[in-house]
């Protein structure tokens, strides 16, 4: 048994697909059974094998030969396929590139990733099925191992496997993804597409430890807990960003590794999210109501985390290269550390909502600001007048000695604008220096201030009322 990707996988040898004989490590196995019908198609070579230019892979349904699915390798993966902008291809056409249906909305993926002596095939989304016998065919050249002559699979020597009968039972309310597929699915992704849009009672998705390089995105679901293994442990992780996933076509923003949208009571808690990409990449995109990010790490690039609707966050990490906080949301958060390589967030509070407010919490930086508020010639509201973020007993590390902003473009009226701090201390517990603090920021003070405290220390009062519960 060898680990390789978050897979236990046995060695199958088989001359009949590589000439000279190659070691080559297939999952599912060949003939195997009892396949989840979310796997990925996973190939490992004794040497890490290139991706080729052209050639197809492709999946028959073995009962009647019935072709299910496609990758073609000739189609481009996307306008900046290494997510750095630098192939301005035409960024409205979605017909040109490798697109995937998820959760819904359309992506530009990868069909086939190398990590490694190991290649993983992405199949397009929910066309496999259960109790169905499949065959899989690869055309030379799909990959090329550097030690060995890859000749794929022909209709004589098909790669071939059998999915399970059923999926969980009906009403079940817990089930797990592992990647080995030992569980009741592969995938993440897989998981949350069966999970009911709106149960009566919580459905949980146990997430064991492994490594899960999926692009992951939901919408319209409820009363949803995913909870990792080990925090970790279980790692979900993408390379996505606003060049590869540019701008554009209709519906939310696509460039985060994972996201969802209209949702209400979701929970996750105990995980990894990464976003592998650099520039405007979040690790996370929360849209919803009542969402809860517990003991979470998430890293991204440019606004790693972007938020809409209220949001309670407890004892989780966030790591991010500048406006590592793009907030719409009303957000609580508690016992929580922000690490970031510019302003720690970017606040566009509506007017009668609350922001970010952080209780008990780490920012550390380099050089870096609490909160900006650019120039925003053009945008729906300049530079959102009503920005609320305060901060209670924070600790820092890192933190310019102006603490916030900029606040840029005059004429602005700041009157309106939030930005509170009480008891700053560097990460020693040691008060910071307040005196070349920005104007429009505001220190608390005790006790002409602790009724305000009392207020923002309670998160029924940050979020609407709503007084999380995290499960």
């Amino acid at each position: 048994m060898r680990f390789l990707v978050g897979f236990w996988l046995p060695t199958v040898v088989s001359s009949l697909l590589a000439a000279p004989s190659a070691d080559i490590t297939l999952f599912p196995l060949n003939g195997q059974q009892n396949v989840n019908p979310d796997t990925h198609l996973v190939l490992k070579f004794a040497s890490p094998p290139k991706i080729g230019s052209s050639g197809t892979v492709r999946v028959y349904d073995a009962a009647d030969e019935r072709l299910i699915d496609v990758l073609d390798l000739a189609i481009p993966t996307s306008p900046s396929p290494y997510g750095n902008g630098s192939n301005k291809a035409n960024y409205s056409d979605t017909t040109t590139y490798q697109t995937n249906v998820i959760g819904g909305m359309d992506f530009y993926f990868f069909p086939v990733l190398v990590r490694g002596n190991t290649a993983t095939f992405y199949l397009h989304a929910n066309r496999l099925e259960y109790n169905r016998t499949y065959l899989v065919t690869m055309d030379p050249g799909v990959l090329v191992p550097r030690d060995s002559v890859f000749l794929g699979f022909n209709t004589s020597t098909a790669w071939r496997f059998s999915t399970k009968t059923r999926g969980p039972p009906e009403g079940a309310t817990t089930v797990t993804v592992s990647a080995d597929g030992s569980g009741d699915f592969n995938t993440v992704q897989g998981a949350i597409d069966w999970a009911p849009a709106n149960p009566a009672v919580k459905t949980v998705i146990l997430i064991r430890d492994g490594d899960y390089e999926e692009l992951v995105y939901f919408q319209y679901k409820s009363n949803l807990v995913l909870r990792g293994e080990s925090p970790r442990g279980t790692r979900v992780s993408y390379p996505n960003n606003a060049s590869f996933n540019p701008p554009g076509r209709q519906g939310p923003s696509r460039r985060p590794a994972f996201s969802f949208r209209g949702v209400a009571d979701v929970q996750l808690s105990s995980f990894t999210i990464t976003n592998s990409f650099r520039g405007q990449a979040e690790a996370l995109l929360s849209d919803g109501v009542r969402v809860v990010l517990d003991r979470m790490t998430l890293n991204g690039s440019g606004d790693a985390l972007t938020t809409y609707g209220t949001l309670y966050v407890a004892d989780t990490t966030l790591h991010g290269d500048g406006d590592t906080v793009l907030g719409y949301a009303s957000a609580f958060w508690t016992r929580s550390t922000i690490v970031t390589r510019g302003p720690a967030t970017w606040t566009r509070t509506s007017q009668g909502s609350h922001g970010n407010v952080l209780v008990n919490c780490t920012v550390r930086g380099k050089n870096s600001t609490f909160a900006r508020l650019p120039d925003n010639k053009g945008g729906v509201l300049p530079n959102w007048p009503y920005a609320e973020m305060v901060l209670m007993n924070t600790r820092t590390e890192g933190i310019a000695p102006v603490g916030w902003g900029p606040v840029q473009g005059p004429p602005f009226d700041a009157r309106h604008v939030r930005f509170w701090e009480f008891n700053t201390t560097d990460l020693q517990g040691r008060a910071v220096d307040m005196s070349r603090r920005l104007k429009s920021s505001r220190q608390l003070n005790i006790p002409s201030d602790a009724q305000l405290l009392a207020q923002y220390a309670e998160p029924s009062f940050v979020l609407g009322g709503w007084t999380p519960v995290v499960v």
